[in-house]
């Protein structure tokens, strides 16, 4: 669906799919990285709706309860190494976890970290810059 959006917008755009936690290197150097990493913790299982259960395997959705970051912490080691100068990173990420996962950018070296809320005003997305001092 993402490629044939891509398409229909006439954009270039580079997916790739891999097990990100068997990864140590992406396949180049990006201006911008988008993820939606799993992020519902199985205590929050029972709060997820139906029209999403529908479409998205387990393994898309749901993290440990111990260590629900951990996909963030891995991606942003990635995206430090494989950003341009000035590039960005963007996640969606699990509402009740924002300023951990601002943290998360933070310690990685991020600069310029946005937390931002989507329509019901729920913190969901978040941004950091990776800009020349990393």
């Amino acid at each position: 669906i993402a490629t044939k959006n891509a398409i229909n917008n006439k954009v270039s755009i580079q997916f790739s799919q891999a097990d990100i936690l068997q990864t140590d290197r992406l396949p180049a150097t990006f201006d911008i990285i988008v993820s939606n990493p799993p992020y519902v913790r199985e205590q929050e299982r029972k709060q997820m709706h139906g029209n999403v259960l529908q479409y998205e395997p387990d393994q898309a959705l749901y993290v440990l309860d111990e260590n629900p970051l951990l996909f963030y912490k891995k991606i942003s080691d990635l995206a430090k190494k494989h950003l341009t100068e000035n590039g960005k990173l963007y996640f969606e990420i699990n509402q009740y976890l924002g300023s951990e996962t601002v943290e998360i950018l933070k310690e990685t070296g991020f600069q310029s970290v946005q937390l931002k809320k989507d329509f019901l005003g729920k913190d969901r997305m978040l941004r950091g810059s990776r800009l020349r001092s990393n």
